[in-house]
Protein backbone atom coordinates (compact mmCIF):
# COMPACT_ATOMS: atom_id res chain seq x y z
CA UNK A 1 0.00 0.00 0.00
CA UNK A 2 0.81 3.88 -0.47
CA UNK A 3 0.38 5.38 3.16
CA UNK A 4 -0.01 9.10 3.30
CA UNK A 5 1.40 10.42 6.73
CA UNK A 6 0.19 13.94 8.28
CA UNK A 7 1.89 14.13 11.81
CA UNK A 8 0.01 15.92 14.31
CA UNK A 9 0.97 19.48 15.21
CA UNK A 10 0.58 19.03 18.96
CA UNK A 11 2.08 15.66 20.38
CA UNK A 12 1.76 14.51 23.57
CA UNK A 13 5.36 16.30 25.42
CA UNK A 14 7.99 14.31 26.69
CA UNK A 15 6.99 15.04 30.54
CA UNK A 16 3.77 13.93 29.98
CA UNK A 17 4.72 10.88 27.91
CA UNK A 18 6.74 9.62 30.69
CA UNK A 19 4.18 9.96 33.11
CA UNK A 20 1.55 7.72 31.40
CA UNK A 21 4.49 5.31 30.76
CA UNK A 22 4.81 4.76 33.95
CA UNK A 23 1.38 3.93 34.75
CA UNK A 24 0.10 3.11 31.76
CA UNK A 25 -2.73 1.27 33.07
CA UNK A 26 -4.57 -0.87 29.83
CA UNK A 27 -6.60 0.69 27.31
CA UNK A 28 -7.13 4.22 28.85
CA UNK A 29 -4.40 5.88 26.91
CA UNK A 30 -3.73 6.23 23.14
CA UNK A 31 -0.90 7.23 20.81
CA UNK A 32 -0.65 10.51 18.87
CA UNK A 33 -1.41 9.22 15.80
CA UNK A 34 -3.94 6.41 14.10
CA UNK A 35 -3.82 4.81 10.91
CA UNK A 36 -6.75 4.74 7.95
CA UNK A 37 -7.84 2.50 5.07
CA UNK A 38 -11.23 2.78 2.81
CA UNK A 39 -12.86 0.04 0.50
CA UNK A 40 -15.17 -0.45 -1.33
CA UNK A 41 -16.11 -3.22 -4.51
CA UNK A 42 -15.04 -0.20 -7.46
CA UNK A 43 -11.85 0.93 -5.78
CA UNK A 44 -10.29 -1.89 -3.23
CA UNK A 45 -8.40 -0.72 -0.56
CA UNK A 46 -7.67 2.62 -0.93
CA UNK A 47 -6.48 5.91 0.47
CA UNK A 48 -4.34 4.80 2.69
CA UNK A 49 -3.25 7.30 5.31
CA UNK A 50 -1.54 8.30 8.67
CA UNK A 51 -3.00 11.25 10.60
CA UNK A 52 -3.65 12.60 14.43
CA UNK A 53 -5.60 10.96 16.65
CA UNK A 54 -9.31 12.41 16.73
CA UNK A 55 -12.45 11.27 17.02
CA UNK A 56 -14.30 9.70 13.87
CA UNK A 57 -17.02 11.79 12.45
CA UNK A 58 -19.81 8.87 11.67
CA UNK A 59 -23.48 9.11 10.01
CA UNK A 60 -26.59 7.79 12.39
CA UNK A 61 -27.11 5.62 9.72
CA UNK A 62 -23.51 3.82 9.32
CA UNK A 63 -24.06 0.29 9.19
CA UNK A 64 -22.23 -1.05 11.66
CA UNK A 65 -24.37 0.57 14.23
CA UNK A 66 -27.08 -0.99 13.53
CA UNK A 67 -26.20 -4.55 11.96
CA UNK A 68 -22.78 -5.11 14.05
CA UNK A 69 -20.52 -6.14 10.94
CA UNK A 70 -17.29 -5.01 12.25
CA UNK A 71 -13.90 -7.69 13.20
CA UNK A 72 -10.86 -6.41 14.85
CA UNK A 73 -7.55 -7.68 16.30
CA UNK A 74 -5.47 -7.53 19.93
CA UNK A 75 -1.70 -7.57 19.31
CA UNK A 76 1.26 -6.27 21.63
CA UNK A 77 4.53 -4.10 20.07
CA UNK A 78 7.73 -4.93 22.36
CA UNK A 79 10.86 -3.18 23.06
CA UNK A 80 14.19 -5.04 23.47
CA UNK A 81 17.22 -3.59 25.18
CA UNK A 82 18.93 -2.15 22.18
CA UNK A 83 16.06 -0.12 22.18
CA UNK A 84 14.75 -1.97 18.68
CA UNK A 85 10.48 -2.93 18.52
CA UNK A 86 9.17 -6.07 17.43
CA UNK A 87 5.23 -7.41 17.36
CA UNK A 88 4.89 -11.08 18.11
CA UNK A 89 3.43 -13.07 15.26
CA UNK A 90 1.62 -10.30 13.05
CA UNK A 91 0.76 -12.32 9.72
CA UNK A 92 -1.14 -14.67 12.09
CA UNK A 93 -3.14 -11.68 13.43
CA UNK A 94 -4.03 -10.66 10.20
CA UNK A 95 -4.74 -14.27 8.92
CA UNK A 96 -7.01 -14.32 11.75
CA UNK A 97 -8.72 -11.28 10.23
CA UNK A 98 -8.94 -12.41 7.08
CA UNK A 99 -11.22 -15.15 8.53
CA UNK A 100 -12.79 -13.12 10.54
CA UNK A 101 -13.93 -10.80 7.82
CA UNK A 102 -14.84 -13.83 5.75
CA UNK A 103 -17.23 -14.65 8.68
CA UNK A 104 -18.77 -11.60 8.99
CA UNK A 105 -18.90 -10.84 4.82
CA UNK A 106 -16.27 -8.14 5.00
CA UNK A 107 -13.92 -7.51 2.35
CA UNK A 108 -10.47 -9.38 2.84
CA UNK A 109 -7.29 -7.35 3.46
CA UNK A 110 -4.44 -9.23 2.50
CA UNK A 111 -2.39 -9.90 5.15
CA UNK A 112 0.90 -8.59 3.91
CA UNK A 113 -0.98 -4.88 3.53
CA UNK A 114 -2.11 -5.62 7.11
CA UNK A 115 1.35 -6.17 8.84
CA UNK A 116 2.61 -2.97 6.60
CA UNK A 117 -0.05 -1.06 8.42
CA UNK A 118 0.42 -1.62 11.84
CA UNK A 119 4.09 -1.42 11.11
CA UNK A 120 3.57 2.08 9.58
CA UNK A 121 2.08 2.96 12.92
CA UNK A 122 3.95 2.32 15.33
CA UNK A 123 6.88 3.66 13.44
CA UNK A 124 5.22 6.76 13.50
CA UNK A 125 3.79 6.42 17.18
CA UNK A 126 7.26 4.58 18.22
CA UNK A 127 8.57 6.43 20.92
CA UNK A 128 5.49 5.14 22.54
CA UNK A 129 6.76 1.85 22.91
CA UNK A 130 7.54 1.28 27.05
CA UNK A 131 11.25 1.20 27.81
CA UNK A 132 11.19 -2.00 30.10
CA UNK A 133 14.84 -2.42 30.68
CA UNK A 134 14.85 -0.15 33.58
CA UNK A 135 14.21 -1.94 37.26
CA UNK A 136 10.99 -2.66 37.97
CA UNK A 137 9.72 -1.20 34.68
CA UNK A 138 7.49 -4.38 34.94
CA UNK A 139 6.22 -5.92 31.08
CA UNK A 140 4.95 -2.72 29.08
CA UNK A 141 4.30 -2.35 25.85
CA UNK A 142 1.92 -1.12 23.09
CA UNK A 143 -1.16 -2.47 22.74
CA UNK A 144 -2.15 -2.25 19.37
CA UNK A 145 -5.63 -2.45 17.84
CA UNK A 146 -6.43 -3.16 14.10
CA UNK A 147 -10.77 -3.02 13.35
CA UNK A 148 -12.46 -2.96 10.42
CA UNK A 149 -16.58 -1.49 10.04
CA UNK A 150 -19.28 -1.54 7.97
CA UNK A 151 -18.80 2.56 7.42
CA UNK A 152 -21.60 2.51 4.60
CA UNK A 153 -24.40 4.76 5.25
CA UNK A 154 -28.00 2.66 4.52
CA UNK A 155 -30.22 0.71 6.16
CA UNK A 156 -30.43 -2.93 5.15
CA UNK A 157 -29.22 -6.44 5.95
CA UNK A 158 -26.88 -6.70 3.65
CA UNK A 159 -22.81 -6.50 3.20
CA UNK A 160 -21.75 -3.20 3.41
CA UNK A 161 -20.60 -1.64 0.41
CA UNK A 162 -17.87 0.63 2.06
CA UNK A 163 -15.72 -0.23 4.91
CA UNK A 164 -13.01 1.31 7.30
CA UNK A 165 -10.14 -0.28 8.76
CA UNK A 166 -8.42 1.63 11.27
CA UNK A 167 -5.14 1.25 13.56
CA UNK A 168 -4.89 2.98 16.93
CA UNK A 169 -2.35 1.94 19.58
CA UNK A 170 -2.36 2.09 23.30
CA UNK A 171 0.60 1.62 25.72
CA UNK A 172 -0.61 -1.25 28.38
CA UNK A 173 1.07 -2.82 31.94
CA UNK A 174 -0.94 -5.15 33.38
CA UNK A 175 -4.30 -6.19 32.63
CA UNK A 176 -5.16 -7.51 35.58
CA UNK A 177 -4.87 -4.64 38.41
CA UNK A 178 -3.79 -7.26 41.09
CA UNK A 179 -0.62 -8.82 38.94
CA UNK A 180 0.19 -12.43 38.18
CA UNK A 181 -1.92 -14.22 40.98
CA UNK A 182 -4.86 -16.50 40.66
CA UNK A 183 -7.72 -15.10 39.03
CA UNK A 184 -11.60 -16.69 40.32
CA UNK A 185 -13.97 -18.29 37.87
CA UNK A 186 -17.78 -18.21 37.60
CA UNK A 187 -19.18 -20.88 35.88
CA UNK A 188 -22.31 -19.63 34.33
CA UNK A 189 -25.08 -22.10 33.58
CA UNK A 190 -27.42 -19.71 31.95
CA UNK A 191 -24.99 -17.93 29.41
CA UNK A 192 -23.90 -19.36 26.24
CA UNK A 193 -21.02 -17.57 24.33
CA UNK A 194 -21.44 -19.33 20.51
CA UNK A 195 -22.86 -22.55 19.02
CA UNK A 196 -22.16 -24.73 16.06
CA UNK A 197 -22.29 -22.04 12.85
CA UNK A 198 -21.71 -19.20 14.86
CA UNK A 199 -19.66 -16.60 15.08
CA UNK A 200 -17.38 -18.05 18.22
CA UNK A 201 -14.10 -18.41 15.97
CA UNK A 202 -14.33 -14.73 14.62
CA UNK A 203 -13.09 -11.72 16.49
CA UNK A 204 -15.80 -9.78 16.61
CA UNK A 205 -17.54 -7.03 18.84
CA UNK A 206 -20.61 -9.26 19.22
CA UNK A 207 -18.79 -12.12 21.05
CA UNK A 208 -17.58 -9.86 23.70
CA UNK A 209 -20.68 -8.06 23.81
CA UNK A 210 -22.61 -11.39 24.35
CA UNK A 211 -19.82 -12.41 27.69
CA UNK A 212 -20.87 -9.22 29.19
CA UNK A 213 -23.94 -10.04 30.99
CA UNK A 214 -22.50 -13.28 32.42
CA UNK A 215 -19.12 -10.89 33.01
CA UNK A 216 -21.67 -9.07 35.32
CA UNK A 217 -22.85 -12.01 37.02
CA UNK A 218 -19.19 -13.63 37.33
CA UNK A 219 -18.61 -10.24 39.24
CA UNK A 220 -21.61 -10.06 41.51
CA UNK A 221 -20.65 -13.00 42.83
CA UNK A 222 -17.04 -11.97 43.47
CA UNK A 223 -14.96 -13.42 40.85
CA UNK A 224 -13.11 -11.93 38.17
CA UNK A 225 -14.13 -14.03 35.38
CA UNK A 226 -16.36 -15.92 33.87
CA UNK A 227 -16.28 -19.84 32.15
CA UNK A 228 -18.95 -20.53 29.37
CA UNK A 229 -19.86 -23.91 28.05
CA UNK A 230 -20.62 -25.46 25.01
CA UNK A 231 -24.08 -24.17 23.59
CA UNK A 232 -25.16 -27.68 22.83
CA UNK A 233 -24.78 -30.10 25.74
CA UNK A 234 -23.85 -27.89 28.57
CA UNK A 235 -21.24 -29.91 29.49
CA UNK A 236 -18.19 -29.02 27.79
CA UNK A 237 -15.94 -26.15 28.66
CA UNK A 238 -14.72 -24.05 25.82
CA UNK A 239 -13.41 -20.26 27.19
CA UNK A 240 -13.43 -17.72 29.10
CA UNK A 241 -14.80 -14.08 28.62
CA UNK A 242 -11.62 -12.94 26.44
CA UNK A 243 -9.38 -16.24 27.50
CA UNK A 244 -8.56 -19.69 26.54
CA UNK A 245 -7.81 -22.19 29.54
CA UNK A 246 -5.45 -24.94 29.88
CA UNK A 247 -5.34 -28.30 32.48
CA UNK A 248 -2.27 -29.30 33.72
CA UNK A 249 -2.75 -32.98 34.86
CA UNK A 250 0.07 -34.71 37.04
CA UNK A 251 1.85 -36.91 34.86
CA UNK A 252 2.60 -33.20 33.21
CA UNK A 253 0.10 -33.32 30.20
CA UNK A 254 -1.58 -30.35 29.46
CA UNK A 255 -5.12 -30.16 28.05
CA UNK A 256 -7.06 -27.55 26.50
CA UNK A 257 -10.36 -27.13 24.84
CA UNK A 258 -10.84 -27.34 20.92
CA UNK A 259 -11.42 -25.03 18.74
CA UNK A 260 -14.22 -24.45 15.78
CA UNK A 261 -16.69 -22.40 18.40
CA UNK A 262 -13.97 -20.78 20.20
CA UNK A 263 -11.44 -18.46 18.81
CA UNK A 264 -8.49 -19.85 17.89
CA UNK A 265 -6.16 -17.19 19.84
CA UNK A 266 -2.37 -17.07 18.91
CA UNK A 267 -0.98 -16.82 22.50
CA UNK A 268 -3.10 -20.36 22.82
CA UNK A 269 -0.94 -21.63 19.74
CA UNK A 270 2.09 -20.58 20.65
CA UNK A 271 1.98 -21.91 24.35
CA UNK A 272 0.56 -25.29 22.66
CA UNK A 273 4.15 -25.18 20.79
CA UNK A 274 5.75 -23.78 23.53
CA UNK A 275 4.46 -26.11 26.19
CA UNK A 276 5.73 -29.13 23.61
CA UNK A 277 9.72 -27.56 23.05
CA UNK A 278 9.16 -27.95 27.24
CA UNK A 279 8.27 -31.57 26.78
CA UNK A 280 4.89 -31.64 27.70
CA UNK A 281 2.31 -33.73 25.32
CA UNK A 282 -0.21 -31.10 24.80
CA UNK A 283 -4.11 -32.28 23.85
CA UNK A 284 -6.44 -30.13 22.35
CA UNK A 285 -10.15 -32.34 22.65
CA UNK A 286 -13.42 -31.75 24.32
CA UNK A 287 -12.98 -30.84 28.26
CA UNK A 288 -15.73 -31.62 30.65
CA UNK A 289 -16.39 -29.52 33.55
CA UNK A 290 -17.16 -32.53 35.38
CA UNK A 291 -13.47 -33.84 34.57
CA UNK A 292 -12.50 -30.05 36.04
CA UNK A 293 -14.42 -30.67 39.12
CA UNK A 294 -13.45 -34.53 39.61
CA UNK A 295 -9.67 -33.67 38.41
CA UNK A 296 -9.28 -30.75 41.10
CA UNK A 297 -10.92 -32.83 43.38
CA UNK A 298 -8.57 -35.98 43.39
CA UNK A 299 -5.32 -33.92 42.52
CA UNK A 300 -5.40 -35.33 38.96
CA UNK A 301 -5.50 -31.70 37.59
CA UNK A 302 -2.66 -29.74 39.35
CA UNK A 303 -2.77 -26.57 37.58
CA UNK A 304 -4.78 -24.61 35.87
CA UNK A 305 -3.94 -21.53 33.48
CA UNK A 306 -5.59 -18.72 31.07
CA UNK A 307 -4.16 -17.30 28.49
CA UNK A 308 -4.73 -14.08 25.82
CA UNK A 309 -2.97 -11.39 24.19
CA UNK A 310 -3.92 -8.80 26.65
CA UNK A 311 -3.56 -10.76 30.26
CA UNK A 312 -0.42 -13.04 28.58
CA UNK A 313 -0.96 -16.18 30.85
CA UNK A 314 -2.95 -15.62 33.91
CA UNK A 315 -3.17 -18.35 36.80
CA UNK A 316 -6.71 -19.92 37.63
CA UNK A 317 -7.87 -20.29 41.20
CA UNK A 318 -11.32 -20.89 42.06
CA UNK A 319 -14.11 -22.26 40.10
CA UNK A 320 -17.53 -21.38 41.74
CA UNK A 321 -21.21 -21.80 40.57
CA UNK A 322 -24.58 -21.87 42.07
CA UNK A 323 -24.36 -24.02 45.06
CA UNK A 324 -20.80 -24.92 44.50
CA UNK A 325 -16.82 -24.51 44.70
CA UNK A 326 -13.84 -25.66 43.88
CA UNK A 327 -10.81 -25.41 45.65
CA UNK A 328 -8.62 -22.44 45.24
CA UNK A 329 -5.02 -22.58 43.89
CA UNK A 330 -3.33 -19.90 46.56
CA UNK A 331 -0.15 -19.32 43.59
CA UNK A 332 1.10 -19.82 40.12
CA UNK A 333 2.44 -23.42 39.72
CA UNK A 334 5.45 -24.44 38.35
CA UNK A 335 4.42 -25.13 34.95
CA UNK A 336 2.22 -22.48 34.67
CA UNK A 337 5.16 -20.10 35.40
CA UNK A 338 7.49 -21.69 33.23
CA UNK A 339 5.14 -21.14 30.48
CA UNK A 340 4.40 -17.93 31.19
CA UNK A 341 8.32 -17.14 31.58
CA UNK A 342 9.29 -18.58 28.18
CA UNK A 343 6.58 -16.59 26.62
CA UNK A 344 7.69 -13.67 27.54
CA UNK A 345 11.19 -14.05 27.66
CA UNK A 346 10.47 -14.08 23.80
CA UNK A 347 8.80 -11.64 23.27
CA UNK A 348 10.62 -8.77 25.04
CA UNK A 349 13.54 -10.74 23.11
CA UNK A 350 15.19 -12.35 26.86
CA UNK A 351 15.36 -15.48 25.37
CA UNK A 352 16.31 -17.02 21.53
CA UNK A 353 13.26 -16.73 18.90
CA UNK A 354 13.43 -20.49 17.88
CA UNK A 355 10.18 -20.25 16.45
CA UNK A 356 10.72 -16.80 14.28
CA UNK A 357 8.03 -15.54 15.76
CA UNK A 358 9.18 -12.35 16.66
CA UNK A 359 8.53 -9.50 13.48
CA UNK A 360 11.60 -6.39 13.55
CA UNK A 361 9.19 -3.24 13.25
CA UNK A 362 12.20 0.03 14.20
Amino acid sequence: MQISTTLTSTPVDDARLAGILGDPGFGNFFTDHMLTVEWTPEAGWHDARIEPYAPLSIDPASAVLHYAQETFEGMKAYRHADGSVWSFRPEENAKRMARSSHRLALPVLDPADFVQAVDALVEVDQRWVPDTTAPGAGEKSLYLRPFMFASEVFLGVRPAQHVTFMVIASPAGAYFKGGVKPVSLWLTEEYTRAGRGGMGAAKTGGNYASSLVAQQEAIAQGCDQVVFLDAQEGRYVEELGGMNLYFVHRDGRIVTPATGTILEGITRASIIELAREMGHVVEERRFSIDEWREGVASGEITEIFACGTAAVVTPVGALKWDGGEVPCAAEAGEVTTAVRQALVDVQFGRAEDTFGWMHRIV
